[in-house]
């Protein structure tokens, strides 16, 4: 599904403002005159019309972020029935800030938590030419604390790119359930390649006073400079 494909909607009186919202060309007075008339119909076609906004940036800058304010409030105004047309924007968005931002306004932090699991549950650990959603999306539940988020973010300890798993390690030590990822987190020590993530791995055993009991010695090989074993496998930092 593309972009667009998201957006299509029927025929109506509204048809030249959903052509117009996400025009570079268009005049600013009629982007403007576009935005406020599709907030004010509300209808399904509309909303994913008005998301469309998002899409695109005009200069001058203070301009586009106007209006790109007055879409977000003029989304947001239609309460429950934005939150459909949002989701669907969310999942083929190439970045999060916009609609994660209205559905902070819609959703509980729960739901919204919910709908970043369901976002993540469809992305796969395997080589993305841009990673950058992905790396939001696990950046986002470095903020959050839900008992789901281990269990979600611990495949991703294994993904091809590295920024991808040093925020999947940052978000899995943010939550009280970080315990239910210790035996992955080991695996991954073993296997890393890229010095901070093995640092935010071995910080994170070295703030719950975690142990490396199996594989101690294969442990002790990956350890960067400033970091050593205790007997026990306890993980010790110098100061």
């Amino acid at each position: 599904m593309g972009l667009f494909d998201v957006f299509k909607g029927g025929g109506g009186g509204i048809n030249k403002h959903v052509a117009r919202v996400a025009n570079r060309r268009a005049q600013q007075h009629e982007r403007w005159e576009s935005i406020q008339v599709l907030a004010s119909d509300g209808s399904e076609e509309a909303l994913r019309a008005l998301l469309t906004r998002f899409t695109i940036r005009v200069d001058p800058s203070i301009t586009d972020g106007e209006e790109k304010n007055a879409t977000f409030h003029g989304i947001v105004k239609n309460g429950d029935a934005a939150i459909g047309p949002v989701r669907d924007f969310l999942e083929v968005a190439d970045t999060l800030a916009w609609p994660l931002k209205i559905l902070k306004e819609l959703q509980s932090e729960e739901e919204v938590t919910g709908t970043l699991l369901e976002l993540l549950s469809k992305m796969d650990t395997e080589y993305a030419r841009d990673p950058q959603k992905k790396i939001d999306v696990l950046a986002n539940f470095e903020e959050r604390k839900d008992p789901r988020i281990v269990q979600a973010v611990t495949r991703f300890l294994d993904d091809m790119n590295e920024t991808v798993r040093f925020h999947a390690v940052c978000a899995i030590f943010v939550q009280d359930e970080a315990q239910d990822a210790a035996d992955a987190l080991t695996k991954a020590l073993l296997a890393e390649e890229s010095v901070r993530v093995r640092m935010m791995i071995l910080d994170g055993f070295v703030e719950r006073d975690w142990r490396i009991s199996e594989s101690k010695d294969e442990a002790a090989k990956k350890l960067p400079p400033g970091y050593s074993l205790g007997k026990k496998g306890e993980v010790r930092k110098r100061q």
